[in-house]
């Protein structure tokens, strides 16, 4: 074969491997969001099917807060600047659980760690991801102190789904710490089912506030 090789002209191998080098780049630039360097929603996804067999996988979702008052406020490059920012900071805390984290669209996270079930959710959360992320943020236009609603689901509220589920499950408690304004909230045991009014009825049919853990934002 290298007998061949030697014999071939150098531009096309030249020309080939500019190719190749330029078929690589875009498929990197597919698989990476440009912005934060975090995966893609697809990206995300396929690695994070993988991630969640983990015994102590936990998923978390993210919602970026105040991004579009940025935008309108000082423009759409002190956005873009607080989403590379956010992007980044939830990268390395992500690498430090042993994790994947990957931005979904917009101002949408999404994170696989690896959380025991008897982790102290307050210490990783508020004073670990919520501290980091919230970190200042220096910009020609603005001093911003990026912040999120953050909605975690452990291997123990969902045990042996697939990550739809677990997924659905980080979605809506994030929303409901986004309403409830709290840094985070956790999704919870799947014996009791969220109403349309954001409480939860449980079996029974009786109305009561969600008795996982949660954390007030400043």
């Amino acid at each position: 074969m290298s007998a061949v090789l030697a014999f071939l002209p150098a531009a096309p191998l030249a020309g080939w491997a500019a190719h190749a080098a330029f078929l690589a780049g875009r498929l990197r630039l597919a698989h990476t969001d440009p912005l934060t360097g975090l995966p893609t929603r697809a990206a995300f996804t396929a690695r994070a099917h993988r991630a969640i067999r983990h015994p102590h996988a936990a998923v978390l979702l993210l919602d970026l807060n105040g991004l579009k008052y940025v935008n309108d406020q000082f423009g759409h490059s002190a956005g873009d600047q607080l989403l590379a920012a956010f992007g980044q900071r939830l990268a390395q805390w992500t690498e430090q659980h042993g994790g994947i984290a990957g931005r979904l669209g917009g101002d949408e996270f999404a994170v696989v760690v690896r959380l025991a079930p008897d982790a102290d959710l307050h210490a990783e959360l508020t004073d670990g991801l919520a501290a980091d992320l919230a970190q200042r943020l220096d910009l020609d236009e603005a001093v911003l102190s990026p912040r999120a609603a953050i909605g975690v689901c452990l291997a123990g509220h969902r045990p042996g789904t697939p990550l739809t589920v677990r997924l659905r499950a980080a979605d809506e408690a994030m929303y409901r710490a986004k309403r409830g304004g709290h840094r985070w909230q956790a999704a919870g045991r799947p014996d009791t089912f969220r109403s349309v009014n954001g409480r939860r009825i449980g079996r029974t049919g009786t109305h009561h506030t969600p008795s996982h853990g949660q954390d007030t934002a400043a």
